[in-house]
């Protein structure tokens, strides 16, 4: 039985063009408006939309960034499709046919608000506090 399916194995990989099968897996994130820089797991990967290849199935952070927008950080969980389940991973990965997982996700970013002087100043005095750092000269 062992070397029924060793020969199966065999014939399928050769006889079909040989194993040139696998699996490619691409990530395309898109915004709105489009255009942000966009980090995956803290690398920068481009402007939106931008597609990458990705080994693996599974969470990945996500970080956007555009000048007027607040900073968006979220998650890209890409999904295992049915051949990449455990048991058919194996026959996916060696076969003749080339599988392609290509999976989108599109982040809507929010336009910053403007902050007034007085925010500004508070916001630089709770820094200072919290980092020891002496009051400045006051203007005469």
């Amino acid at each position: 039985m062992k070397h029924t399916l060793l020969i199966l194995l065999i014939l399928a990989c050769t006889g079909f063009g040989g194993c040139g099968g696998g699996v490619t897996r691409e990530m395309t994130i898109t915004s709105v408006p489009s255009g942000a820089i966009a980090y995956v797991s803290h690398q920068e990967v481009g402007r939106t939309p931008v597609t990458i290849t990705v080994t693996y199935s599974g969470e990945y952070d996500i970080e956007l960034r555009k000048e007027g927008y607040e900073t968006l950080k979220t998650s890209f969980n890409f999904e295992s499709p049915w051949y990449q389940k455990p048991g058919i991973d194996f026959f996916a990965e060696i076969g003749w046919h080339k599988f392609y997982d290509r999976q989108e996700k599109l982040f809507t970013l929010r336009k910053r608000k403007p902050i007034s002087d007085a925010e500004l100043i508070k916001a630089a005095d709770e820094l200072r506090k919290e980092t020891n750092q002496p009051e400045p000269p006051k203007e005469k």
